[in-house]
């Protein structure tokens, strides 16, 4: 869905770009000479800018609309993934034996040496 969404809103884009460049403009845009051979003359005079107006506004309507589709589409997707990973993440902790939140530090209890297993030892030493 989201890759028919972005290839439309490419195709668009595009269209509009074309279309914005052949509207007549104060300076020397493409609507010179090059619009009026390519098309056979059927875009020139006022025909031609009221049919360019109209086809670009409805091309920037479509625009727009594929734009909110798009942000929509990821956002509901994002989501999911985010949850999915998220469920993977607390599965995957579930399942691994509890470690030490400190890297180097010692896990178990019976590695280190307390006061009564120190005097043990001197008292065995004499």
């Amino acid at each position: 869905m989201f890759t028919f969404l972005l290839v439309l809103l490419i195709i668009v884009a595009v269209l509009m770009i074309g279309i914005i460049l052949l509207q007549k403009s104060e300076g020397s845009g493409m609507s010179g000479s090059s619009a009026a051979s390519m098309f056979g003359g059927a875009l020139t005079g006022a025909a031609a800018g009221n049919f360019l107006t109209r086809m670009t506004a409805w091309l920037a309507t479509i625009f727009f609309v594929l734009c909110a589709l798009l942000a929509l589409v990821s956002a509901k997707s994002n989501i999911a993934s985010q949850q999915s990973d998220l469920r993977n993440e607390l599965i995957i902790q579930g399942d691994a034996p509890t470690q030490s939140a400190i890297p180097g530090a010692v896990a178990d209890t019976e590695s280190v040496p307390d006061a009564e297993s120190a005097d043990a030892v001197s008292d065995n030493a004499q």
